[in-house]
């Protein structure tokens, strides 16, 4: 038995090992060859039979495929290191040539380069890193920028001997925190309450979803600065939702220690239907006045896209009361979208609480969305607008319209 395990040694270090060191194979063969010759002492102490012979061809084909498995993973890796230095170089000649080509690229951002279909798939990816580098590159100069600022009008005050922030100061903000967080604890027992529906996540993209919770953030702020502030209500709100994500990034710690009061239930669930009033751009029914004994629902959505129609259509099926503001009515409208912001809104029903003024509350929308207030009713308005157009034209106004009806027929007719 000795000597099978010498001889077997033997093979072993005359064939397989210099072949194995030549080709950079791991040291993956001295426990294969250890488990061999155990395997072969424990066949002869079973079988006590020294005639029986080693299967030295099936242990054959086990190294070669072992070597070839490392081979072939060797061969693979330099085929995409070559393909990588190949792009490397690509990119190098487009730089050269003047093209939109990023200073820093990673691999994975290579890897995807070499993926493209097309060369213009290829330049427009290109182009896109190249941008997004040259954003950062601003973002950075610009904060460094303020921090220059900062650090010059640190020097400006010492120079000039300008008196910092006191400990008054600081313990006059902290009283004004305080007496802010009082008014909100107040209005959360005998404050008007303000819904914002937290139902419309599925509707949005995630930069939707950031800015709707970004605009919640300066909402709440503006409410809890507010002289007599809303109770607000996050209903329909999820854990584990984006929106939740998203608050606690902005708030972190802060989230749980907020004065308002958040509920995964329905607000019908929370408050009684003839109450409630959903506030949507698309509602037919005009606000006249605020009223106080009512409770107003907030659409938390932000919808670049505009589709028309989603909250109306969700006050309708709960069979709820809408209503919009009444934008036309105060103001020269330009052509665009009704839809405000949640901050704006809420500065707006703020206001309204406060005065009851819509030309004070109506302040708060911005100003590129209308040429200017309205001074006269609207019927009077369009009266005027009545009389220009016939004075402009020497007809009535109805008999220009038919006219140009009549001859509308006739060309499709023709056609």
């Amino acid at each position: 038995m000795q000597s099978a395990n010498v001889l077997l040694k033997r093979i072993v270090r005359s064939s397989v090992l210099p072949f194995a060191a030549q080709h950079g194979i791991k040291k993956d063969l001295f426990p294969l060859s250890r488990t061999l010759s155990l395997s072969l002492c424990l066949k002869q102490d079973n079988s006590c039979n020294p005639s029986e012979k080693l299967d030295l061809d099936a242990w054959k084909k086990v190294m070669r495929s072992g070597l070839q498995e490392e081979v072939s993973e060797t061969v693979s890796e330099s085929k995409e290191l070559s393909a990588l230095a190949a792009a490397r170089e690509i990119l190098e000649m487009w730089r050269l040539a003047g093209r939109a080509v990023p200073e820093n690229i990673s691999e994975e951002q290579l890897k995807t380069f070499m993926e493209c279909p097309s060369k213009s798939a290829k330049k427009k990816y290109l182009k896109y890193l190249h941008l997004k580098e040259l954003y950062k590159k601003n973002d950075k100069r610009k904060v460094e920028e303020k921090r220059e600022r900062r650090l010059e009008t640190k020097e400006q005050a010492s120079e000039t001997h300008e008196t910092k922030k006191t400990s008054f100061v600081c313990l006059w903000a902290s009283a004004m925190d305080r007496a802010y967080n009082w008014r909100v604890a107040q209005s959360m027992v005998f404050g008007q309450p303000l819904v914002f529906d937290m139902s419309y996540e599925k509707d949005m993209s995630f930069r939707e979803v950031a800015n709707t919770v970004r605009q919640l953030v300066l909402s709440e702020s503006c409410n809890r600065r507010s002289v007599d502030p809303f109770h607000i209500h996050f209903c329909n709100f999820k854990d584990d939702s984006l929106y939740h994500k998203e608050f606690i990034k902005h708030y972190k710690e802060a989230w749980s220690k907020l004065l308002i009061t958040v509920t995964d239930q329905c607000y019908t669930e929370v408050f009684p239907k003839e109450k409630l009033i959903y506030l949507t751009a698309d509602s037919p029914r005009v606000m006249k006045t605020f009223d106080h004994d009512k409770i107003y629902i907030v659409g938390s959505m932000v919808d670049k896209s505009i589709k028309t129609g989603v909250s109306l259509a969700r006050a309708k099926r709960l069979g709820l009361e809408t209503a919009a503001l009444p934008l036309e009515k105060y103001l020269l409208w330009n052509t665009g979208a009704k839809n405000l912001t949640l901050d704006q809104m809420m500065h707006i029903l703020l206001t309204l609480k406060d005065t009851g003024d819509w030309k004070k509350a109506l302040e708060f929308v911005p100003k590129r969305k209308y040429c200017g207030f309205v001074n006269k009713p609207v019927h009077e308005l369009k009266k005027t607008l009545n009389l220009i157009n016939t004075l402009k034209l020497g007809k009535r106004q109805e008999e220009v319209l038919k006219q140009f009806a009549k001859n509308y027929s006739k060309k499709l007719t023709q056609k």
